[in-house]
Order: C-alpha cells, then structure tokens, then sequence
C-alpha cells in the first residue's frame, strides 16, 4: 500500500468534526501491526508535515488562497490525493486547540524514530522559506515547536543556519564543529553529515520519498558550507 493510500485511509475515517489529534490516534491504531515500521513513520511524518504547516500559516497570520500549496512545497501530491491533503490541512487550520497541543502530540508519535523530529522541523524550515524569507513570527513558531521536540539549540541552529540566508551564515556551524577544528576534523564532519543524510538513507529510516527535497538540499548546504571554508578560511 501506498503512503497516499495510507493516509486516505487515516483520513477518510476521522469523524467530520475531528481534529488533527484524531488523525494521530487513527495513524497508530490503524498502522500499528499494518505496515513496516518506515511505512508508519512515512504516514506519521506527513500527518506532522501537513498539521503543523497548517499551525504555521495560521501563527503568522498568511494562508494562500490555495491552501494545499503550502504543503506541496514541499511534499508531491497526487492530484487525486489534494482533497485528502486539503481535508488534514483545514482540519488543523481551524482546530481550537494551539500548536504546541499538536507539537506535543508529533513529537509523542515519533518516540520510537526521535531523529524524525529534526527532519520535521527542516521540512517546516523549507516550507516557510519558500516566500525567500523566514518571518520573525515562523521562527519564533519554530523555536518553540523545536523546545516541545527536545531538539537541542545546537541542532536547531545547524537546521536554521542551512535556511536563513544561508549565503550569509556561518558554515562551521552548517557543519558542527568549531572554528578552530583542524581541516582534517572538517573534512571528516563534512563527510559524515554527507553520509548520514544521503536520501536514500532518510528514506531507508522512514522519510517519505515524496519528502526527498528535504535531504537532497540538506546535503547542498553541508557541500556548499565546507566548499566555503576551503575557500574562505583555508
């Protein structure tokens, strides 16, 4: 079954008036002995993606007329696939309740794959940079929703650091390591991050293949960071 078969599934059983946080529960009772646990965490991952993006819109306050192309920033929707998509999108837009109940609730749905959650927040980065400009009020949003996450300031500012004008941030702290690390230890970070977050790895762990932007313009930013250090500060 498909990941966009699975969420039609999720989604086409949530009461009318449900909330996002139906869609949570539906997702573990439906996918739990179901599916692979990659299969789980790919529905789990876009439910996340599509909820708090919906969050996000409505924190700052612009929601495009086409409501569904926020979200296909970043994921590929099937045509057939967009009322599904648009339903979960409206869903969390009007739900009473904040986004840091949602957060609360993503970051409980990817307990068993935490290193999820940071591919959450560089989805939710991609999506809000989209305009050529992360706003004070999505940064703000995302800084809190990475506090629920108990991702650490020094991965939120290497996620951050790849999306807010990166031609102009720091590329040791792109790569993680000090600016007085010996270029052999850049080298090796570099090539690790490379490694770690080539796509097909992202996927083998559960990122939708739909989703591969995320980790091909995180290896980019890794490969453009380290080309700026042999030039800059060699």
């Amino acid at each position: 079954m498909s990941l966009w078969s699975l969420l039609s599934d999720v989604v086409s059983r949530l009461p009318f008036a449900g909330t996002v946080g139906c869609a949570f529960d539906r997702v573990v009772e439906v996918l739990r002995a179901a599916v692979s646990p990659e299969e789980r965490r790919a529905v789990a991952f876009t439910i996340s993606m599509i909820a708090l993006s919906a969050k996000m819109a409505k924190a700052d306050g612009v929601v495009t007329d086409d409501e569904v192309s926020v979200v296909k920033r970043l994921l590929v929707v099937p045509e057939h696939e967009r009322a599904n998509v648009a339903r979960l999108f409206n869903i969390a837009k009007q739900d009473a309740a904040g986004f840091e109940a949602y957060a609360e609730r993503i970051a409980d749905l990817h307990r068993d794959a935490p290193e999820m959650l940071e591919d959450v927040l560089d989805g939710l980065f991609v999506i809000a940079g989209a305009d050529g400009l992360v706003h004070d009020r999505e940064r703000a949003f995302l800084e809190r929703v990475a506090d629920i996450f108990h991702v650490s300031t020094a991965a939120f500012g290497r996620i951050m650091a790849r999306h807010v004008r990166p031609e102009a941030s720091d590329p040791f702290v792109v790569l993680g390591v000090p600016r007085d690390a010996h270029p052999d230890e850049i080298k090796r970070a570099w090539r690790r991050q490379v490694s770690d977050n080539h796509p097909d790895r992202l996927i083998a762990r559960g990122l939708p293949a739909e989703c591969v932007r995320i980790a091909t313009e995180r290896v980019a930013a890794l490969n453009a960071a380290y080309d700026r250090i042999a030039r800059e500060y060699a």
